[in-house]
């Protein structure tokens, strides 16, 4: 099974900042990144999180990771971004989406999901007056982020499937036994959500 983004325990001060303000100053990065509209200001970004990392105890490696899966999405992006608006505009907007990923798999590296559903929750506690269940959100939440290191394992699983036949890469021989495989988990996972009564 894949380590993207899952929680590994540590003592550094990014562990000890609350799950609140990460989620916080997450959304600020996602806000900020709009202003990002230059190369080596992604380079500085870039810098930035990779000195996060290191400081939160984590290897460089562990980022890279984090971006192995978007591998293709990045080269599909930066194709169609060299052929219509310049290589440029390619490195700023792979790159930004690059930091975005990198600074998201790092809050959930260093919080426990459980402290991050709970900051969710509290932060929804107002959305009660529209009806909202701030605790089946944060239901939502956790599932949403046990779901991406599952998917990732899962498409590991298929491409070491594939490996041990001697098949091709072809996409559509490893997207439709992915897209199977995921549609099973999320089958079990809803009888299993079901039996409990969460549905009710």
């Amino acid at each position: 099974m894949s380590t993207l983004g899952l929680y590994r325990p540590g003592t550094s001060w990014l562990h000890r900042v609350p799950a609140g303000a990460k989620l916080g100053g997450l959304v600020l990065a996602g806000i900020g990144s709009v202003l990002l509209d230059e190369p080596w200001q992604v380079a500085v970004a870039l810098a930035v999180a990779g000195m996060l990392y290191l400081s939160a105890g984590l290897p460089l490696a562990a980022a890279g990771r984090q971006l192995r899966p978007l591998l293709w999405i990045g080269l599909v992006t930066a194709g169609f971004h060299l052929v219509v608006t310049g290589w440029q505009r390619a490195v700023v907007v792979v790159g930004v989406i690059a930091v975005l990923v990198l600074l998201a798999a790092l809050v959930t590296l260093t919080t426990r999901t459980t402290d991050l559903v709970g900051a969710v929750v509290r932060a929804a506690g107002p959305l009660r007056v529209l009806r909202v269940d701030p605790e089946r959100l944060g239901l939502m939440i956790a599932l949403a982020i046990r779901c991406v290191p599952v998917v990732v394992g899962l498409a590991e699983e298929v491409r070491d499937a594939q490996r041990a036949r001697g098949l091709t890469a072809s996409p559509r021989a490893f997207a439709v036994p992915l897209l199977v495989r995921s549609l099973r988990h999320a089958d079990a996972l809803g009888e299993a959500l079901a039996a409990r009564g969460v549905d009710d």
